[in-house]
């Protein structure tokens, strides 16, 4: 076999690098390439596979942590406050002017804790005498202060708040934050 010359080394690699790549940019594009979508919509016309599910908008989210913030403001008191989808994740969290560092996550936790079970923390906490073990999950947090955002009795969101000397004044300023969103 002969030797190539430098230079036709470099235009075989060439050749062979464009056709690798047209290669996988064909592959590429049929791969990328709608499925009958229409065929798979009309499959499902009765909607026996889905499911549908109402979320709370981000303005909304904003709307009720800024009415509960203000709640708090009233009172002179300085909290945090965050807002969980309906899965528990964060749409959002404030951090008051002079609220304590330890009320964000706090606030989160709480909201999660109120999504996860569709009730008010504070109601959640008086659960932990039957049973205890329900603090040991994850990410919750038993203590007043977090409150769910419902529709047609399912949570959709929760609005967890930290920051007040009380559990009672934090879910309050929660409750005012559910309330705006009725308005």
């Amino acid at each position: 076999m002969k030797k190539l010359s430098p230079r036709a080394r470099v235009l075989t690699g060439a050749v062979v690098a464009a056709a690798v790549a047209g290669t996988f940019q064909i592959a590429s594009a049929s791969a990328s390439a709608p499925a009958a979508a229409p065929a798979a919509v009309a499959a499902d016309a009765a909607n026996r596979n889905l499911q549908q599910t109402t979320h709370l908008t981000l303005a909304a989210a904003t709307k009720a942590a800024q009415a509960t913030l203000d709640a708090a403001k009233k009172e002179n008191q300085r909290v945090s406050v965050a807002v969980v989808d309906r899965n528990g994740n964060t749409l959002l969290t404030l951090r008051g002017d002079g609220a304590g560092p330890q009320s964000y996550e706090a606030a989160q936790k709480k909201a999660f804790t109120a999504v996860s079970w569709n009730a008010p923390t504070s109601e959640l906490a008086q659960r932990l005498t039957n049973a205890p073990t329900l603090k040991d999950i994850p990410g919750t947090l038993f203590l007043a202060g977090g409150a769910p955002v419902t529709t047609k009795g399912a949570p959709i969101a929760a609005i967890g708040v930290a920051g007040a000397p009380s559990g009672d004044l934090d879910e309050k300023f929660a409750q005012a934050g559910v309330a705006s969103l009725g308005r």
